[in-house]
């Protein structure tokens, strides 16, 4: 495990989770335990893990407390399920990027499973039993019932994990474990009220688009968005902008906090990516293929848009970069 050393009050920084660094088995299991336990029992402890998968158990991933709040990215290669145990009362939320999740919902609701692309938050106030299928990663807070029960109720909030408020979360809870071990108290306080807020906006199928404590998310967000669109000829701020369900001059003003526009950030990384297939070692793009590879109006553009960013032409950056065997 590689425990980081606390920041913060009301924070223990992040943590690895690798059930494997002892071996597999119920010596990996003690291991996994006693991590969590020290990192972040008192906000959420785990439940009792049946025997049958604890002799396999295969568990990796990261997990990282602000106050009252604890975030876990999993990836688990071996089936596991679990029984009720001690856990605390939380309003639990789990989004699910690759195989399932199912919950046995107490009382008497029946069994729910969370397939891949989807996220399930709801009120647990006793323990539950759960067992996911091999090979599953899944996103999991635990979040305060004081804050989030009032908003929440009695309710079962579902949908799709790429909704607009749910990558809004997801990119702050990522930026969380990024940071978390190098911010003071007061850094520690916003990335937790942003946490609640976003929280609250999943719940509520809405964020407040004004607040701004939110502003560091909605860029993220929208960040991780273009970066998996940037050969898409439709990528435009625009586009961000609805897919986040947010205005455009909201957006905007999201990323001119740090001194960046968001039609900046786009060129930015597809010069970024054209630099790299510059340099590459198999094949050698053109000029005029990248152009249009990423979506520069021609050539020329491409080519003054580089020069500024890198100070030479797309040719002669090739040139003194890429190793003299030709």
């Amino acid at each position: 495990m590689n425990n980081a050393v606390p920041q913060a009050e009301g924070s223990r920084g992040a943590f690895l989770l690798d059930s494997t660094s002892v071996g597999a088995g119920p010596r990996g299991f003690d291991a996994l335990r006693h991590a969590w336990e020290t990192q972040i029992g008192d906000v959420f402890r785990l439940p009792s893990f049946s025997p049958a998968t604890i002799s396999d158990l295969r568990v990796k991933g990261r997990a990282a407390k602000v106050r009252d709040v604890a975030i876990s990215d999993v990836r688990i290669a071996s089936a596991l399920s679990g029984t009720p145990g001690d856990d605390h009362d939380a309003v639990v939320m789990h989004v699910v990027r690759r195989g399932t999740w199912t919950v046995d919902e107490p009382p008497h609701r029946g069994e729910h499973t969370v397939s891949a692309g989807q996220f399930r938050l709801r009120h647990f106030g006793r323990p539950y039993a759960f067992e996911t299928a091999p090979h599953t990663t899944t996103k999991i807070l635990a979040l305060p019932t004081a804050s989030l029960g009032p908003v929440l109720g009695n309710r079962v909030i579902t949908g799709p994990a790429d909704s607009a408020e749910v990558r809004l979360l997801v990119a702050h809870t990522n930026m969380v474990h990024a940071t978390i071990a190098d911010l003071g108290p007061a850094g520690v306080h916003a990335a937790h009220s942003a946490l609640i807020e976003l929280a609250k906006a999943v719940v509520r199928g809405r964020f407040d688009d004004v607040e701004p404590r939110l502003a560091p998310a909605l860029a993220q967000a929208a960040k991780d968005l273009a970066d998996r669109h940037l050969t898409d000829p439709e990528l435009s701020p625009a586009m961000l902008a609805r897919q986040l369900n947010v205005s455009l001059r909201t957006l905007q003003r999201a990323f001119a906090a740090s001194g960046e526009s968001v039609a900046a950030y786009i060129r930015g990384r597809r010069l970024e990516e054209a630099r790299l297939a510059l340099t590459a070692s198999s094949g050698r793009w053109s000029v005029s293929e990248l152009a249009a590879h990423w979506h520069f109006a021609d050539s020329s553009h491409f080519i003054r848009a580089f020069k500024k960013q890198y100070g030479r032409t797309p040719a002669d950056y090739a040139d003194v970069t890429r190793p003299a065997d030709r």
